[in-house]
């Protein structure tokens, strides 16, 4: 007869319990300002390549990078998980492609702050305590007063809003399926996703600007959408998928809108008002708190024979 007794913990300093959760959050941070970087460097292609062109370089070069750089074929994955491995890869090129279609006509930060709502509701399934609540709460408070629902809401192009809330729906799948593919393959699921997200997207890209992705002057904006957008933000985002929960993941996210509004200031000279700097500083409040408040998984059990 087996008899499960907990496991006498090795005393565990508070440096070397948050490290994991400190280097998770600290690669998400730094994969979305690169993202948006990206995303400002990538509407550049547009009246040449257009957003489908954008896409094809993005994923397609990135592949082409990460696979020389992690040369994914000198290891083997401790297990296959080949749906998962597809799906997350298939959900990384739907996601990137109607993102940038909408782009075209509505805002960097509206257009973030509407595909959020995927993770956002991912965030919301996945809670169970009060404190998970109030997070949440802030966060839509924040995206509420960061969308421009009075005065110029109508604006706001139908079709572009339904791509931005699309890509929230492939972002959900992303990192459902990304947990899963990572725990497989490890770091080489991002070089093969990037690969099959590229598989979608060149396709696309040929399709709608056909000789002109083959431009030399448009190289140098190429590879910087890539590593931006794709092959450095990525890689980052893996390294936190394996390392936090989807539901703490997605509700970190919420710093995206925020970091695409305070880059619009920056960089693009576009005015805050009062109300938009409080929503930003109420996404940032509840992405901390959401942080802070991770549960340490239950002591492991082994079993004692009698």
């Amino acid at each position: 007869m087996a008899i499960h007794l907990p496991r006498d913990p090795l005393p565990m300093s508070p440096h070397s319990r948050f490290a994991p959760v400190l280097l998770a959050v600290g690669a998400l941070l730094i994969s979305m300002v690169s993202y948006q970087c990206g995303a400002s460097l990538a509407k550049h292609l547009f009246p040449v390549v257009g957003a489908q062109g954008a896409t094809a370089y993005r994923l397609g070069l990135s592949a082409l990078l990460l696979w020389l750089l992690r040369r994914p074929w000198r290891s083997s994955p401790a297990r296959r998980d080949w749906r998962a491995l597809w799906g997350y890869g298939l959900a990384m090129g739907a996601m990137n492609l109607v993102f940038y279609m909408a782009l075209r006509t509505i805002p960097l930060g509206i257009a973030v702050a509407l595909e959020f709502t995927g993770p956002l509701a991912l965030a919301l399934f996945g809670s169970r305590r009060l404190l998970d609540f109030i997070w949440i709460a802030l966060v839509v408070a924040g995206l509420v007063l960061l969308l421009p629902l009075r005065g110029h809401g109508q604006t706001l192009d139908p079709v572009g809003v339904g791509y931005a809330l699309a890509a929230g729906v492939g972002w959900v799948l992303y990192i459902v399926l990304g947990q899963k593919a990572g725990a497989a393959y490890g770091a080489n699921a991002v070089t093969l996703g990037t690969s099959i997200g590229a598989l979608l997207a060149i396709p696309a890209g040929v399709a709608h600007a056909g000789a002109a992705l083959l431009s030399p002057s448009l190289l140098p904006y190429a590879l910087g959408v890539a590593i931006l957008s794709s092959a450095l933000p990525y890689s980052l985002e893996m390294v936190a998928l394996t390392r936090l929960p989807a539901r703490t993941f997605s509700t970190l996210l919420s710093l995206e809108p925020a970091i695409a509004a305070i880059s619009g200031a920056a960089l693009l000279d576009e005015q805050l008002s009062l109300l938009q700097w409080l929503a930003i500083v109420a996404i940032i409040v509840a992405a901390a708190g959401t942080a802070l408040s991770v549960r340490r998984p239950p002591p492991a059990v082994e079993p004692l024979a009698n």
